[in-house]
């Protein structure tokens, strides 16, 4: 193995494979994916995209056919949301680079067919990685990870105080060694649940990907984000169970068992309050858990700029909801809410553009659908909680 400048070069049975670690808003990065692209003439190029990214990369209105009703009945939402959020920040950084998020991917897949080389996806489906990432967590850290995200979309990303200036030198520093290392450590160290299916399995995922990409080519041209570097090294040559990295987990058996175990309280309290206590009525019981879940998700709805439809909604479904674990809050409130804001193909064309501000994240229809139901499933969640501790006081 040998490395120089950006590019790490590894042997394996006759093929050089030439990886390119990237910054995804570098103009130098474009410059030297496209300069070795057409130095080396190689025989397959390989990019750190699933087909979903390749097509939002490459199609100029990739979200003019998204369909918000099927986002919300499937619940994607907090999905679609946090791929939002990821191009936001990107979106921002690039803006103030003057380079689009992801130029250096689609330089290398536009300079690969110039060349005559073979294009290879190689990155898992971005879907899969954030259901695995989002499995990983617990519930601190899911509205820990929520917080971020809608402190993200507000960040106007000017300096000030603790914020160092962005430049292309920055960016590029970033794509060193010793800074790369200190930022992996410090991600796994404050956050080890999402680094692991962020980075470490896709590395896994990428460099397998590259190595079945060959097929017996001599030159392979890999273009990747610099972080996934080590890890690729690390892993190359070693066998990797692709299936298994692509396999959306189940739920944890102690969520699974959650959400049978609630109702089966709600029940145990009703017959207990019918048949067996003087002191505690069937409607203390009914009391103790339609108010609580019925207010939070309500209030949270409200919060979230509902309409009014959708708060009575939510009112109405959420006690429901949390003693039916195939019957999400979200679910039936996004559709509401959806149905009365009626988003158009316009409002879908500008989402990329107006998440990068708090304002246009509010102001644009999809992303207001999209927080309406995440909000009114979290306020049924917290609401369930209280209202079974509510519950075991009066048994």
């Amino acid at each position: 193995m040998t490395a120089s400048s950006s590019v790490t070069r590894l042997e394996k049975d006759g093929t050089t494979f030439h990886v390119v670690g990237t910054a995804h808003v570098s103009r130098r990065s474009v410059e030297e994916v496209t300069r070795t692209i057409e130095e080396l003439r190689p025989e397959v190029v390989c990019v750190e995209l699933c087909q979903g990214r390749h097509d939002a990369l490459t199609q100029e209105n990739s979200f003019r056919g998204l369909d918000v009703f099927k986002v919300v009945r499937e619940g994607k939402t907090l999905y679609l949301l946090a791929h939002l959020a990821l191009s936001s920040y990107q979106r921002k950084m690039g803006q103030a680079l003057g380079v689009k998020p992801g130029a250096e991917l689609l330089a290398a897949v536009e300079t690969a067919k110039r060349v005559g080389a073979r294009v290879e996806l190689i990155d898992r489906d971005i879907h899969t990685t954030l259901k695995r990432t989002w499995s990983n967590l617990g519930l601190w850290k899911r509205s820990m990870l929520l917080s971020s995200l809608m402190v993200g979309f507000g960040d106007d990303d000017k300096p000030g105080a603790g914020k160092r200036e962005l430049t292309e030198e920055t960016i590029e520093e970033l794509k060193e060694g010793k800074a790369l290392s200190e930022m992996l450590d410090e991600l796994a160290r404050a956050l080890p649940e999402v680094k692991t299916p962020l980075i470490d399995e896709r590395d896994a995922f990428l460099v397998s990907g590259m190595e079945q990409a060959a097929g017996g080519a001599r030159h392979v041209v890999a273009v990747v984000g610099a972080a996934h570097v080590p890890g690729m090294t690390q892993r190359f040559g070693t066998p990797v169970d692709r299936e298994a990295l692509a396999r959306v987990p189940p739920p944890s058996l102690l969520w699974t068992v959650i959400k049978w175990a609630v109702p089966l309280l709600l029940v145990a309290g009703l017959v207990w309050g019918a048949f067996h206590s003087d002191n505690v009525s069937a409607e203390d019981v009914l009391a103790a858990w339609i108010l609580p879940t019925s207010i939070g998700a309500g209030a949270l709805t409200l919060l979230g700029g509902g309409k009014l439809l959708s708060v009575l909604t939510a009112i109405v479904v959420a006690p429901i909801a949390a003693v039916h674990p195939l019957l999400g809050t979200g679910m039936v409130v996004g559709v509401v809410e959806a149905w009365r804001r009626k988003p158009t193909v316009v409002d879908c064309e500008r989402l990329p553009d107006d998440v990068t501000t708090l304002r246009g994240f509010f102001r644009n229809p999809v992303s207001r659908i999209l927080l309406v139901a995440i909000l009114s499933g979290l306020g049924t969640a917290l609401g369930m909680w209280l209202g079974a501790a509510w519950i075991v006081t009066l048994l």
